[in-house]
C-alpha cells in the first residue's frame, strides 16, 4: 500500500548534521505511524525515532534523544529525520518504516509493515 524511499545519507564529520528524508508513494502518509531504524555491520537493527499517524506524537531512542528530531510533512508525504551533533557511533544504514494506524509497539522492528531500501550515514572522527 505504501512504498518508501529514503534519501539524504552521506559522509559527515563528527559534530556535523544531516537530514534524512523518507518519501512515500501509494497511500498517503497522513494516517501512518512512521519510524526510523538503523543497522550497523554486525549489529542488530535498532529503533531510532517514531512519529504517530495522528497527533504527531514522537518518541526517541535514548542514544539519540536531544540530537535527532523526527517530523512529518503530510502535504509532501514525507517524514524527516534531522540529525545533529553526529557521532561516529551513529554510522549505520538508516531505514524508514511505516504502519497504518496502531501505535503500540512503535519501537519494535516487527511492528512495521513497510520498509524503505535504506540510506547510508557515515560519520568520521
Amino acid at each position: 500500500q505504501v512504498q518508501l524511499v529514503e534519501s539524504g545519507g552521506g559522509l559527515v564529520q563528527a559534530g556535523g548534521s544531516l537530514r534524512l528524508s523518507c518519501a512515500a508513494s501509494g497511500r498517503t502518509f497522513s494516517s501512518y505511524t512512521v519510524g526510523w531504524f538503523r543497522q550497523a555491520p554486525r549489529k542488530d537493527r535498532e529503533f531510532v525515532a517514531t512519529i504517530s499517524w495522528i497527533g504527531g506524537i514522537t518518541h526517541y531512542a535514548d542514544s539519540v534523544k536531544g540530537r535527532f528530531t523526527i517530523s512529518r510533512d503530510n502535504a509532501k508525504n514525507t517524514v524527516y529525520l534531522q540529525m545533529n551533533s553526529l557521532k561516529p557511533e551513529d554510522t549505520a544504514v538508516y531505514y524508514c518504516a511505516a504502519r497504518f494506524g496502531s501505535y503500540s509497539g512503535y519501537d519494535k522492528e516487527s511492528f512495521y509493515n513497510y520498509w524503505g531500501q535504506g540510506t547510508q550515514v557515515t560519520v568520521s572522527s
